[in-house]
């Protein structure tokens, strides 16, 4: 399944150094420090293709040489949403770039007579409708999490959403962009197909537990 076939709005993100961080992250043997440690700067990278056309402003510096009126980044930075828990070892990724950023927290479970998730916990930044928003979780699987994710960032009132992910299956994919039809996801690489219990394959496991060693 090709970016083609998402109308665009699958961003996959290719660098030879991308590339050989995640080889270490699918290896079962790669110990948590360094899986935490690729995770954070693989996140780096996609958050800087991500943020590429973010509107600049201007001000004026004195260089050693006279007064120059230069582009910088908007007083209003991007707002950063982890989706916890393994969301948040991205953000720190996002962080080293986006240094002025606003972090949020969006806690999911799944409602076991349901199935569908709920939230558990919610803190968001100020202002969403005036400032970019940048969802950020390693694992685009089923879909689930994430629509639910941005459903509760577009009741705030957030308008420019963007999705950063390690890792999407093409099911996952299709049914976020068939909700939210205005989305953009970037991610590092699109995986062959989820298994009959959703896990991404090939994969990596669970992301939050090969973070945290647990």
């Amino acid at each position: 399944m090709t970016n083609l076939e998402f109308n665009g709005h699958l961003h996959k993100v290719s660098h030879p150094f991308i590339s050989d961080r995640l080889t270490q992250m699918r290896d079962v043997k790669t110990p948590s420090a360094i899986f935490r440690k690729n995770l954070q700067e693989i996140a780096t990278f996609l958050t800087y293709e991500a943020l590429a056309d973010i509107p600049l402003e201007a001000r004026v510096v004195e260089t050693p040489m006279q007064l120059s009126k230069q582009p910088c980044l908007p007083n209003l930075a991007p707002a950063l949403v982890s989706i916890l828990r393994a969301g948040n070892a991205m953000v720190d990724g996002a962080l080293a770039l986006s240094r002025n950023s606003p972090v949020g927290m969006i806690g999911l479970k799944r409602n076991e007579e349901t199935l569908e998730p709920e939230d558990y916990f919610l803190r968001l930044p100020d202002q969403l409708n005036s400032r970019m928003t940048l969802v950020c979780d390693p694992m685009l699987a089923t879909g689930g999490s994430l629509i639910r994710a941005i459903d509760i960032l577009k009741q705030a009132n957030a308008t420019q959403i963007r999705v950063v992910c390690l890792l999407a299956a093409p099911e996952g994919v299709k049914k976020v962009l068939s909700v939210h039809q205005d989305i953009h996801i970037w991610t590092a690489a699109l995986d062959d197909h989820l298994d009959d219990k959703g896990y991404i394959v090939p994969g990596l496991g669970d992301a939050g537990d090969r973070i945290y060693g647990t």
